[in-house]
């Protein structure tokens, strides 16, 4: 059997810690207890093909499964991120370059009535003055793009390098504007109360004196009939509002897939299921919660399933009052979801804060997925949020609990049920029939115990 690099790391957090000599002498596998037989063949796990533990084909495949996920979610996440951080880097550079060459344009106005001789000459002084201001307020380092990116923008670079070059070649003039202001001053000029100069102050002033702001060059020149264009702040994207995105979603495309999906996106009641089973599935069981799992105080695979099939309830409920509340109702699947505190369903007595894990990141996938929902039915409408999320699930779980696949993957998972030894099952599972309508009906309700032992047998994707 084949086992994926990207997997190993999931398999070794699965490990047992106190191997038992069955494990080690290759009788049981080691990682479900069960013996292995013609069904079920040893696979050795290391550090050689015939030393070391060996496990069995249907859990190893489970592992598998579970580590393709996350490794598909980290890529997912990935793309995302750096999608996002370019669009945050795009904004700050186009202000950047926005800010740089409006200066830079100024500095060639300043020139030009310099030469044209048409301005009085401490008029230009002054002019200079109001530039250096400018200058001196125009930002200092070049946005530098984030490594997703995997390249450096020089062209930031040169742009303040040109800029910076042309003032260097202003600096003597400046100089000689600084000297014929003083000299043209009065023994007591009117701008020694706007310094709050001391009253010793001689009326004399350097370069590091006055600072006219940033915008006052622009309309001193406005006076002269020169006008630079000031960028406009609506023009760009704020760098602070994550996954800046026009919602360009196409309902007829949602509509397709989730055809494909065997879903009917006329039938209410069946779309609803599947979004919840979307919203549930990218908010919060796909992506942070993964790392979660595979640490030593993580939540099993029977109380991952059995928190789910509440949440997917939860989200339902949300859902459908959000056709008629707005999308505010979906605050209610959000709290839950991201509640640190609130141990999990099942009988469970898991909690996030209290596995010792950060679950920062966690919470705010959680926040981030529900509010980007709740941003298309604002935008887009009720409806179209629904067929978004709904086309999600169709692609990811098109057999998870509340989806139209469902009932035949537990017709399948009885018939394997059947077949098994169950001796040292949990009690809930001594009658397969109850079983199957259970699981049918609500999963849940059999307690994580069944549910571990079910997930601990490839019957249950977690």
């Amino acid at each position: 059997m084949h086992i994926p690099s990207y997997a190993h790391a999931t398999i070794r957090a699965a490990l047992p810690t106190m191997p038992t000599s069955r494990h080690v002498g290759a009788l049981d596998c080691c990682l479900c207890d069960e013996p292995f037989g013609e069904e079920r063949g040893a696979v050795p796990l290391g550090p050689t093909p015939t030393s070391g533990l060996f496990g069995c084909p249907p859990c190893l495949t489970r592992l598998v499964a579970r580590a393709r996920r996350s490794h598909d979610n980290r890529l997912v996440q990935n793309a995302e991120q750096a999608k996002t951080e370019s669009a945050r880097w795009e904004a700050e550079r186009e202000r950047y370059l926005a800010d740089v060459t409006r200066v830079r344009e100024a500095a060639e106005a300043v020139a030009t009535l310099a030469d044209e001789g048409t301005v009085d000459a401490t008029r230009i002084a002054w002019l200079l003055v109001s530039l250096e201001s400018a200058y001196a307020w125009a930002p200092e380092d070049a946005p530098e793009p984030p490594k997703s990116l995997g390249f450096d923008d020089n062209g930031l670079k040169d742009d303040k390098f040109r800029l910076d070059l042309q003032m260097i070649s202003e600096a003597v003039a400046n100089r000689l504007a600084y000297h014929l202001i003083n000299q043209a001053a009065p023994a007591e000029p009117d701008f020694c109360a706007e310094l709050e100069c001391p009253e010793d102050c001689s009326g004399r002033h350097d370069t590091d004196h006055v600072d006219c702001g940033p915008d006052a060059i622009f309309e001193d020149l406005t006076e002269h009939g020169v006008t630079v264009d000031r960028p406009d702040d609506a023009a760009y994207p704020s760098p602070a509002v994550p996954e800046q995105s026009d919602l360009a979603v196409d309902s007829e495309a949602l509509i397709a897939v989730l055809t494909h999906c065997g879903i009917d996106a006329d039938d209410t009641e069946l779309l609803v299921s599947a979004a919840a089973v979307g919203l549930v599935a990218v908010a919060w069981r796909d992506g942070p919660l993964d790392e979660i799992r595979e640490a030593a105080g993580g939540p099993s695979d029977g109380e991952v399933f059995a928190q789910s099939v509440d949440l997917y309830r939860r989200a339902r409920a949300a859902l459908l009052a959000a056709r008629d509340d707005g999308p505010e109702a979906l605050l209610a699947f959000q709290a839950v979801a991201s509640d640190l505190d609130l141990p999990w369903a099942g009988g469970s007595k898991f909690t996030l804060r209290g596995c010792g894990e950060p679950a920062e990141e966690f919470a705010q996938n959680v926040d981030h997925r529900v509010w980007y929902t709740s941003k298309i039915m604002r935008e887009l409408g009720w409806r179209t949020g629904v067929l978004h999320r709904a086309a999600s699930a169709g692609l990811i779980d098109p057999a998870r609990f509340g989806m139209p696949g469902w009932p035949a993957a537990i017709a399948s998972a009885m018939e394997e049920l059947s077949a098994l030894d169950r001796s040292d099952a949990p009690e809930a599972l001594a009658d397969p029939a109850s079983v199957r309508a259970v699981l049918l009906e609500a999963p849940d309700r059999l307690g994580v115990d069944a549910l571990d032992w079910l997930c601990g047998r490839a019957l249950l994707d977690r």
